[in-house]
C-alpha cells in the first residue's frame, strides 16, 4: 500500500512569479558588488578573463595569464568568457562573467523542477484515493512536489557558497540536475530521441569537469533500466547512441586542442590524466570526510531523503525511488573513492537528494513538520540577530566585545553604512518576519510549508552577509589593494614577470594591475614576484633560480587581513 494520503488542498503550488523571485533573491546577492576572492572563484574568473582578452589558443588551453590550469574542462570558462565579451563593456568584466553563473543556476533549478514534476505526476507516485474524493490531480500533485524539491534544494547548506562562485562546480551541479531530468524522461519513455538528449547532458558534463563522472552516471542509467526490468538490448543500444552523442559534443574541444596543440601544450592529456588520478579505492580519509562534512553539507535534504527510502520501501522499484537513488548511490561511491576529498565532489548528490527528499516530505507527520518549522524559526532568526548585532557593533563600538571581534579580522578597515546595502538588508529582514507570521498565523496545509522557512531563512542570512558585511569580506579576501600597490612599483620598461604566486593571486594581479606575467611556454624575465610565508625561516620553498644576489628588492607588502602571506617584487640585476 502507498504511504501517502493527501487532500487536494495540500497541493496548492507556489505562484510561478514567487518561485522565480525566490530564485533571484537566492542567486543575485553575492554576485553584485563582490570582488573575486582568494580561492577558486578568483582563479576561475582569471581563466575567463584570459580567454575573453586573449587569442584562440587561450580558449583551447584554460590558463590564467599564462599559468595552465588543467583541472576542469573549458565549458564553464567559455560561458564566463562569452559573458565578458557580450556584457563586459556594460557591467564590467567581473559582473559580466557572473551573468553566466545566474543562467547556470536557473538552468539547474528548472531541470530539477521538471525532473520532480515528471516523477510526481506518474500513477505509481500518486497518493491513495480518499473515500469521498478530493485527492489531488496528477499534475497538481507533481507541481507541488517540484516546488518542494526546489525549496529543499535552495535550503541545502552545501549549495549556498558554491552556486555563487564563477567555477566549474556551479555548472557541474546544474548539469547533474539536467542529466537527472533527461534520465527520468528516458526511463519513462525509452526512445532514441531521449537517449540522444541524455548523451547531450553527458557530453556537457564531460566538457565541464571530466569523463569520470559522466561514465559513472551512464552506469547509473543502465542500473535504472535493469531495476525497472527494461529490455537489456534496447538499453545497450540507446546508451551506445548516448555515448556517440557525448563523444561528438566533447570533440568540439578535444579535437582542435589535440590536433593544433596550442602553445605547444597537450591540454587533453593533462586533463584526462589528472581526473583519472583523482579516483582510487575507498579510503578511511574519504569516509571520514564524507560523513563529517555531509551531515551539514546535505542538510536539510538528507533526513527527508532517508525517510523517503523507509516510507516507500514497499514500492522500492517505483521510478521516483529508483532514479534518484541510483544517482545518489553512484555519487556517494565517487565521493568515497576520491583520493583527495573536497566539497565540490559532494555537489552532484544535491539534485537527486532534493528529489528524494520531496517524496519523503509527503509522509512526514505533522508533529515532525512543526518541529522542523520551529527549529528553522529559532535557529535562523538567532543567526540573523547575531549578524545585525555585529554590524551595529562595528559601526558604533557597542557592544565592545562584539565590535572587537568584528574588526580584528579586518585591521585598518573603516566601516560605513551602505546607502543601498542597509535598505536591502532591512527589507529582507522584514520579509522574513512576514513569512514567519504567515506560517504561524495562517497554518497552511500545503506540502511545501515544512521547508519554506528553512529556505527563506537561509536566503535571509546570505542577503545579510552579502549586504551588511560585503565591504568587510571584499577587504579581507580580495587582492585588489595589493595588486594596485605592485602596479605602482612596476618599472616603466618591464618586459615580463616571473612568479610563483598561486592561481587566485595571479588572476587578481593580472586583472587589477595588468601585470605582464610570462606566457604558458615560460621565459626569462627582468622582474620576479614571489609569494612567501612570513612564518618560513628560510627560502627552501623558493625555486633555486629565484634565489641569489642577482635579484634586487623593489617592493614588499601584503594584505592587511593576512599576516602570514607576503609578496616581494624583485628586479634582475644583470
Amino acid at each position: 500500500m502507498k504511504p501517502v494520503r493527501l487532500p487536494a488542498a495540500a497541493t496548492l503550488a507556489l505562484p510561478r512569479l514567487a518561485l522565480f523571485a525566490l530564485g533571484l533573491l537566492y542567486i543575485l546577492p553575492g554576485l553584485i558588488g563582490r570582488e573575486p576572492w582568494k580561492n577558486d572563484d578568483a582563479a576561475s574568473f582569471g581563466i575567463m578573463w584570459t580567454m575573453a582578452h586573449g587569442t584562440w589558443q587561450d580558449w583551447l588551453v584554460p590558463n590564467i595569464a599564462g599559468l595552465a590550469i588543467p583541472d576542469d574542462g573549458p565549458l564553464a570558462f567559455w560561458i564566463g568568457a562569452l559573458g565578458i565579451k557580450l556584457f563586459g563593456w556594460l557591467l564590467g568584466d567581473v559582473l559580466a562573467a557572473r551573468v553566466g553563473t545566474v543562467a547556470i543556476f536557473l538552468f539547474g533549478v528548472l531541470s530539477l523542477w521538471f525532473a520532480t514534476f515528471n516523477l510526481g505526476r506518474r500513477q505509481d507516485a500518486q497518493p491513495l484515493r480518499l473515500a469521498f474524493g478530493g485527492q489531488p490531480e496528477p499534475d497538481d500533485f507533481g507541481r507541488t512536489l517540484a516546488d518542494a524539491a526546489v525549496l529543499i534544494y535552495l535550503g541545502c547548506l552545501g549549495l549556498l557558497v558554491h552556486s555563487h562562485e564563477t567555477t566549474a562546480d556551479a555548472l557541474r551541479v546544474s548539469l547533474t540536475a539536467f542529466m537527472l531530468y533527461r534520465t527520468v524522461r528516458y526511463v519513462e519513455a525509452p526512445s532514441l530521441r531521449n537517449a540522444a538528449l541524455s548523451g547531450l547532458a553527458i557530453g556537457l558534463l564531460t566538457l565541464t569537469h571530466g569523463w569520470v563522472t559522466p561514465v559513472c552516471f551512464m552506469l547509473a542509467v543502465f542500473a535504472c533500466t535493469r531495476l525497472l526490468a527494461q529490455p537489456v538490448g534496447r538499453a545497450l543500444r540507446d546508451l551506445g547512441l548516448a555515448f556517440l552523442v557525448a563523444a561528438a559534443v566533447t570533440a568540439i574541444w578535444i579535437a582542435p586542442a589535440h590536433l593544433l596543440q596550442p602553445y605547444n601544450q597537450h591540454p587533453v592529456q593533462d586533463w584526462s590524466a589528472l581526473h583519472l588520478a583523482q579516483f582510487g579505492l575507498p579510503t578511511v580519509v574519504a569516509y571520514k570526510f564524507f560523513f563529517r562534512v555531509g551531515v551539514w553539507f546535505f542538510w536539510p535534504a538528507w533526513p527527508f531523503a532517508g525517510w523517503a527510502i523507509w516510507a516507500w520501501r514497499r514500492q522500492r522499484l517505483a521510478l521516483h525511488i529508483v532514479v534518484p537513488l541510483a544517482f545518489v548511490t553512484m555519487g556517494a561511491i565517487m565521493a568515497l573513492c576520491a583520493t583527495a576529498p573536497e566539497q565540490g565532489q559532494l555537489l552532484i548528490l544535491l539534485p537527486p537528494l532534493a528529489v528524494m527528499a520531496a517524496f519523503g516530505l509527503l509522509t512526514m507527520k505533522r508533529g515532525a513538520i512543526n518541529a522542523i518549522d520551529w527549529f528553522s524559526v529559532m535557529a535562523l532568526t538567532l543567526c540573523a540577530a547575531v549578524i545585525w548585532i555585529f554590524w551595529f557593533a562595528k559601526l558604533t563600538g557597542w557592544p565592545a566585545q562584539a565590535a572587537k571581534n568584528a574588526l580584528k579580522l579586518v585591521p585598518g578597515f573603516t566601516p560605513e553604512v551602505g546607502a543601498v546595502a542597509f535598505p536591502v538588508a532591512a527589507i529582507a529582514t522584514a520579509g522574513w518576519f512576514a513569512l514567519v507570521h504567515w506560517r504561524v498565523a495562517r497554518r497552511p496545509t500545503v506540502l511545501w510549508r515544512a521547508v519554506v522557512l528553512s529556505s527563506g531563512g537561509l536566503i535571509l542570512i546570505w542577503i545579510l552577509l552579502m549586504t551588511l558585511f560585503l565591504p568587510d569580506l571584499n577587504y579581507s579576501k580580495s587582492y585588489a589593494g595589493v595588486a594596485r600597490q605592485i602596479a605602482e612599483k612596476l618599472p616603466p620598461n618591464a618586459d615580463c614577470i616571473e612568479t610563483n604566486v598561486g592561481p587566485a593571486q595571479r588572476a587578481s594581479f593580472a586583472y587589477y594591475a595588468h601585470l605582464p606575467f610570462t606566457g604558458v611556454e615560460g621565459g626569462r624575465c627582468s622582474l620576479l614576484l614571489l609569494q612567501e610565508s612570513t612564518r618560513a625561516r628560510d627560502n627552501r620553498d623558493v625555486a633555486p633560480h629565484h634565489r641569489g644576489k642577482q635579484w634586487i628588492l623593489l617592493w614588499e607588502g601584503r594584505r592587511p587581513a593576512d599576516r602570514d602571506e607576503r609578496f616581494r617584487l624583485y628586479r634582475r640585476a644583470d
